[in-house]
């Protein structure tokens, strides 16, 4: 892992480590940075996907169940209406696929930010805690196909960072 002291420099080496062939690496910031996330390669979210998946199980499941009480289970012919009558099950319907999309949002983002993890062993590196700061850090993962420790090293040190550190896993 490496710090810089300015989030130009932290851009840099985010853009080397990037062309170097390192998909994986992890940048951290005190605030946003322009274009930070296209130089360590992030290309999306999948909790999107997911949370419309849920609203779609939400509202389908919520519509059978009414469905399922009003029609097969307990029907009762009021007033002449069918017993299928869809208008009634619209609230419901809609109630139901915004509650399957707020879980499955909730729990896409914490299986996608792998937590809860309460301890992290990038927060026992020196000096981590300036992250959230005035200190700008690049982190190259090990589980990476081209990370070889050394190389790895002599690469983070090429950057001119302020402190290069390994990290215990």
């Amino acid at each position: 892992m490496a710090e810089f002291a300015t989030a130009d420099a932290l851009l840099a080496a985010a853009r080397a480590a990037h062309a170097a062939g390192y998909r994986r690496a992890e940048a951290y910031s005190p605030f946003a940075v322009e274009g930070l996330a296209e130089a360590v390669g992030f290309t999306g979210s999948r909790v999107p996907l997911f949370t419309l998946l849920g609203a779609l199980a939400g509202g389908i499941g919520g519509y059978f169940l009414q469905w399922y009480a009003a029609v097969v289970d307990f029907p009762v012919n009021v007033g002449g209406r069918p017993l299928n009558s869809w208008p009634m099950f619209v609230p419901i319907t809609f109630e139901m696929g915004v509650l399957g999309g707020a879980f499955a949002a909730v729990i896409a983002m914490l299986v996608g930010s792998g937590l809860p993890r309460l301890r992290h062993p990038l927060f026992a590196a020196p000096d981590f805690d300036l992250a959230m700061r005035n200190r700008f850090f690049l982190c190259l993962r090990a589980d990476e196909p081209v990370f070889d420790r050394e190389k790895a090293e002599d690469f983070l040190r090429g950057l001119q960072p302020l402190l290069c550190v390994e990290v215990a896993a």
